[in-house]
């Protein structure tokens, strides 16, 4: 006889799993003593979304599940693509909101959970549900509001678009469509005005709380393209709290109060990112890039003892953002980069050298490249003395420049090397001087065009 209890679909992955940092969930016990426990205790049956009852595979057993279950709830700890893929599909055909979860702590949440009806529970340091009792007793409070609240959802009524709904929507996504082409066009022109007509756009925007975040982040970028470095701090200090705390913004953020002159509050901004979203090759990047600013500062002050503590921390910073991400070449060149300066030369760079060499050739076959791909050809030609593959890297980068800043980072890359051999005597290709010249000259045109 069927059960008339209503079912929880449980979307949660098997076994244990690590997030980016390393940090393990064991998804079996979490699920074995916190889940079911909370989802019994809501008067509901648990069901995995992907587990096989029959004694044969079918295929159609998991999408009826996320179709027909009564609720959901979904673990979003370490951002498990099957996980959101389930998820993505319960949401867009099911009216009943999902219930989030996550394991508090995890590195990288690939969602901003603080912004969605997401509950945290506490894991120890070997992966186990800590706190048991008090976590199964308000996962069940969240079950039960959840049904007695039940409505539809916002991905479900806006995916499902029917009737008049459906054709108002359409006319907005369009007149949203025009208004971004619009904007996109207006913010063209004031970066071409510098920032005085940035300002004056923005201040046309009115109550920032009201405009479309899409905005705000292009209007934040077109700052950084003119050096409106106090525009952009201004500017992240008026969004939306959701807004300013995202992971991009606040990437933006550290990179303004570091060109502003605000080292220590710019460090602060990113390693609190990182405590709080997980390391990533692009925060540790940035994070890497304020640490070498501030070295190369104390050099020219000539505290030596600062210098090298800043260097030894940009380095380390930037090896774990490669080592966080592989494919992020750019904290990979740079920890290359920075070894090359230790004195002595750390000989660690002779291992990373190729693996990044690897990684960026992988990302221009992929159709993806940019200028920052073809500028890390060329500095890891310099690092190798490899002329033929420096010159050629030379080239395809000045063609792809578009911020002027671009070519004077790299030009500034190629003198810290260049500085480094001379202290030890050792050789520096003429090849690489004239790349380095070449590059500034297409810092102070402000396009190149070789």
């Amino acid at each position: 006889m069927p059960n008339s209890e209503p079912l929880c679909l449980v979307i949660i992955p098997y076994d244990r799993k690590k997030d980016a940092a390393g940090k393990v969930v064991d998804y079996e016990t979490v699920y074995r003593r916190l889940i079911v426990p909370a989802v019994e205790g809501a008067g509901l049956v648990p069901l995995r979304a992907d587990e096989q009852r029959s004694g044969c595979l079918n295929f159609s057993q998991p999408l009826e599940r996320l179709r027909y279950c009564d609720c959901a709830l979904a673990d979003i700890s370490t951002g498990d693509p099957r996980v959101f893929y389930q998820l993505g599909i319960r949401l867009a055909v099911h009216p009943v909101p999902a219930l989030l979860v996550y394991a508090a702590g995890c590195a990288h949440l690939p969602l901003e959970a603080e912004d969605l009806p997401a509950f945290p529970y506490r894991v120890s340091p070997h992966g186990q549900p800590m706190h048991e009792a008090k976590y199964r007793a308000l996962l069940t409070q969240r079950l039960l509001e959840l049904m007695d609240g039940a409505g539809e959802s916002a991905v479900y009524r806006g995916v499902r678009g029917e009737g008049e709904e459906g054709r108002a929507q359409r006319e907005r996504i369009a007149g949203r469509e025009l208004h971004a082409t619009v904007f996109a066009n207006l913010l063209k022109k004031g970066r071409t005005g510098g920032i005085a007509a940035l300002r004056e756009l923005q201040s046309e925007l009115g109550d920032l709380v009201e405009v479309d975040p899409a905005d705000l982040v292009e209007l934040l970028l077109s700052y950084r393209a003119v050096n409106g470095w106090g525009e952009m701090v201004e500017l992240v200090r008026q969004m939306p709290p959701s807004l300013a705390g995202s992971v991009l913004v606040q990437q933006q953020l550290g990179l303004a109060l570091n060109w502003s002159g605000e080292r220590e509050q710019a460090e602060q901004v990113l390693r609190q990112l990182i405590a709080r979203r997980g390391p990533s090759g692009d925060s540790y990047g940035i994070l890497g890039r304020i640490l070498k600013d501030g070295w190369e500062k104390a050099l020219e002050k000539g505290d030596m003892e600062l210098a090298r503590e800043l260097l030894q921390k940009s380095a380390s910073a930037y090896l774990k953002g490669f080592e966080a991400d592989w494919r992020s070449t750019y904290p990979g060149v740079n920890a290359v980069l920075l070894m090359e300066l230790k004195d002595p030369a750390d000989p660690r760079r002779r291992e990373i050298l190729p693996v990044v060499h690897y990684a960026v050739e992988q990302r221009i076959r992929s159709g993806a490249a940019d200028y920052w791909d073809y500028a890390t050809l060329l500095e890891l030609a310099a690092l190798s003395c490899y002329e033929a593959k420096g010159r050629d890297a030379l080239g395809r980068s000045l063609a792809m420049v578009r911020e002027a800043w671009e070519p004077e980072t790299t030009a500034r890359d190629l003198r810290l090397i260049r500085e480094a051999r001379q202290r030890r005597g050792a050789e520096c290709p003429a090849w690489a001087d004239y790349a380095e010249a070449e590059l500034q000259k297409a810092a102070e045109r402000g396009t190149a065009r070789p």
